[in-house]
């Protein structure tokens, strides 16, 4: 386990207020001098060590399911940094209102030293248990801080350096707490602020995911922010403010005690039908402000626009228009005839390495087949405790297990009836609950688990998985009647680096987020040259940090980007980790080669290479034997 970083001045303040008594101030910030006493009133010894565990899996899972909707519209902000802090020793935690850590991603070295402290999902990280920390302490403070090193309160958390945002929905309730976390060794400058930005981001989706019936205003001084998360969205009823972001409050000098009670007369000078009108507003200071409004019927309806947006802001315009998913025209191509074989009543099977938008493909095929009106369950199999897995995709009466619920739950695949079932990860799946789901798959029939009538099954069925199912087929780890129950057709997303239009994906995955950035030549350069091993995932995470570090309108420089991509090489004609499923970065030539050196024995070949056969002949363009 690392050793706890006590920096002289912090070791200092320690002493002081720990052995003797006395107050550091100017020590060590003010709102750890505060946590600190009181954690004392609490009772908490600072020479103790914090005895937590974990709650057992079942009651994590029921944990994020009471918090479903939190980690749904939190997932993407969650992945994207997950990416970019995989290779800097840190990770992200998401929590609720409480402190309960419901989910952690990121590098897999620093996972498990947080695990050493009980940093992982499942644990409470509130004051009250586990004393100053920046999930706890944000949380009594209500607003974003950082704790480092020997600034908490037990020693043994010493070897973290903790950024925490609490993320309040439209109504000003707070809903839980975003938190970057690394190593205290390090300096972690910007942490805040990208977990600042990833919060916005959150907390502008709930305002998109729906309100109760209300009149929506999105206003910002420039037109050109507009659609992003630094526009203030202000909801109104009856001429009383009931919803707010950040941005919305900070504008007008209100806190989150103002939503309820600050009415639409004391805000703005002009009646709402200017913005109808012109697309601009005047407030009491005499700003001008630009935007446009919408009625809110109620939560997670669609939207009705009550106003445009101004005729002086086309780019603005085009941001609030621009499509929520961007996808290579080559994916564009393979997803129009998915969709053809899906509204067919046959399954799709996705293939592509982490980060190459195996769920993004998989929801917009919902969006666009003939089911979409109809749900679209996600299961990640990778992430189904393996014990419980049977029990919560087939489900379970009341009494089947110790610990089942009283009243039984449904399952995650009648819940996906009249829709779409996604299966993400399939390959993760334990052998021994392969012959289940095929059983299910074939007779479209559900028993669950304890008894109870059979209930037949309706949905449209997508799997995906990273690595190649027919190698793992091969290999025994994978059923072979399954696959060819769930492969009637197999899509193959590309790794961003075997793309030829990587310079025209680069620019629309930055169009919607640049606010009038510019991307220097050089720094295009240098993007589309490296090997991206996280994909599409870690690119986008990349930009956003880009979007985060600079302001609306600036140069993009070489300054701007992080280290490890100005020192790492181009990507490499060699294969890449075989890991990855046997999507590689091998040239056509060296495949070549190595089928002459074996005669043209494809499996010598495969197996010499490291790849697959079906690889093998995919990457040469030649049909698969069969």
């Amino acid at each position: 386990m690392f050793q706890p970083i006590l920096p002289e001045h912090v070791g200092g303040a320690r002493r002081a207020f720990f052995e003797r008594g006395a107050s550091p101030a100017g020590a060590v910030p003010d709102a750890i001098l505060q946590s600190w006493r009181r954690c004392q009133r609490q009772g908490l010894s600072v020479d103790a060590r914090p005895e937590v565990a974990p709650v057992p899996e079942l009651s994590l899972r029921e944990l994020r399911q009471r918090r479903e909707r939190l980690w749904r519209l939190a997932r993407p902000e969650l992945e994207g940094l997950a990416g970019s802090l995989s290779s800097s020793d840190g990770i992200v935690l998401l929590t609720d209102e409480e402190g309960w850590v419901l989910d952690a991603e990121g590098s897999n070295s620093f996972l498990d030293r947080a695990g050493q402290v009980a940093l992982m999902p499942g644990v409470r990280w509130d004051e009250g248990t586990v004393g100053t920390n920046a999930i706890g302490t944000a949380i009594v403070e209500g607003r974003a801080l950082q704790v480092r090193g020997g600034e908490h309160f037990f020693a043994p958390h010493g070897i973290l350096t903790c950024s925490a945002t609490p993320i309040f929905d439209p109504f000003g309730q707070r809903v839980g707490v975003l938190d970057i976390s690394g190593d205290a060794r390090h300096a972690h400058l910007h942490a805040l602020a990208l977990g600042r930005h990833a919060v916005d981001q959150i907390e502008h989706r709930y305002f998109a995911d729906g309100l109760d019936d209300c009149e929506l205003l999105h206003l910002h001084a420039q037109p050109l922010l507009l659609g992003s998360p630094r526009e203030a969205l202000l909801g109104f009823r009856n001429g009383r403010l009931v919803a707010a972001n950040r941005v919305g409050l900070e504008l007008f000098g209100l806190d989150r005690h103002d939503i309820g009670h600050a009415s639409y007369e004391a805000l703005f000078d002009q009646p709402l039908s200017r913005l109808h009108d012109d697309g601009m507003l005047l407030d009491r200071q005499g700003r001008a402000l630009y935007g446009h409004g919408e009625h809110k019927r109620h939560a997670r309806a669609a939207s009705v626009p009550v106003a445009r947006v101004p005729r002086t802001a086309p780019a603005a315009a085009a941001v609030l228009a621009a499509p929520g998913t961007v996808l290579a025209a080559p994916v564009q191509q393979q997803l129009r005839q998915a969709v053809r074989v899906l509204d067919a009543g046959l399954p799709v099977l996705v293939q592509g390495e982490t980060g190459t938008g195996k769920e993004v493909f998989a929801r917009e095929l919902h969006r666009r087949c003939a089911r979409a009106g109809q749900p679209l369950v996600a299961v990640n199999c990778a992430a189904l405790p393996e014990g419980l897995i049977e029990a919560e995709l087939f489900g379970y009466e009341e009494g089947a297990f110790t610990g089942a619920r009283r009243q039984g739950s449904t399952g995650l695949l009648r819940q996906a009836q009249g829709g779409v079932l996604f299966l993400d990860e399939i390959g993760d799946m334990p052998l021994a609950l392969q012959p289940r789901l095929l059983r299910v798959l074939q007779e479209r029939e559900l028993s669950p688990l304890g008894g109870g009538r059979p209930v037949k099954l309706d949905f449209a069925l997508v799997c995906a998985s990273h690595c190649d199912l027919q190698q793992a087929v091969a290999e025994g780890c994978f059923r072979a009647d399954l696959y060819y129950r769930i492969a009637d057709h197999v899509v193959h997303l590309p790794a961003l680096r075997e793309l030829d239009e990587r310079g025209a994906l680069l620019q629309a995955l930055w169009a919607p987020m640049a606010q009038g950035r510019v991307l220097q030549a050089e720094v295009l350069d240098v993007l589309q040259k490296q090997r991206w091993p996280g994909n599409l995932r870690q690119l986008q995470a990349c930009l956003r940090t880009l979007v985060t570090l600079s302001d609306p309108g600036e140069q993009i420089s070489l300054a701007h980007l992080p280290a490890e991509l100005l020192k790492a090489p181009p990507a490499p004609v060699a294969a890449a980790n075989p890991a990855q499923g046997g999507l590689r970065d091998i040239a056509e030539d060296v495949m070549r080669q190595a089928l002459q050196a074996t005669d043209g024995n494809v499996s010598a070949a495969a197996r010499q290479l490291g790849i697959s056969r079906s690889t093998l002949y995919r990457r040469l363009g030649q049909p698969a034997a069969r």
